[in-house]
């Protein structure tokens, strides 16, 4: 499993956050998306690593713009989150 977090700019509502998690689900091999609007992180979960630009074409067809991807430094334990979610 692959999970990588994107900064998206331009989310200002739930309506935001609804049209991006839509469009990037579409995104082939895509299996779970979580928005987090208050810091514009768009977390995104694949069996493989997936293609940037097509990640960047479902958010501007929702509407916004890709700021970049946010790396997550692993935490004692494996994984971005130190293993509770299963990664490490």
């Amino acid at each position: 499993m692959t999970v990588t977090t994107y900064q998206v700019e331009g989310m200002t509502c739930g309506h935001c956050v609804s049209s991006v998690t839509e469009e990037v689900g579409k995104v082939a091999g895509v299996s779970g998306v979580q928005v987090d609007l208050a810091s514009g992180a768009v977390t995104v979960t694949s069996a493989a690593p997936l293609d940037a630009d097509a990640v960047e074409a479902a958010v501007k067809e929702a509407g916004y713009e890709l700021a970049g991807r946010i790396e997550l430094l692993p935490q004692a334990g494996g994984g971005c989150c130190g293993g509770s979610c299963g990664c490490g």
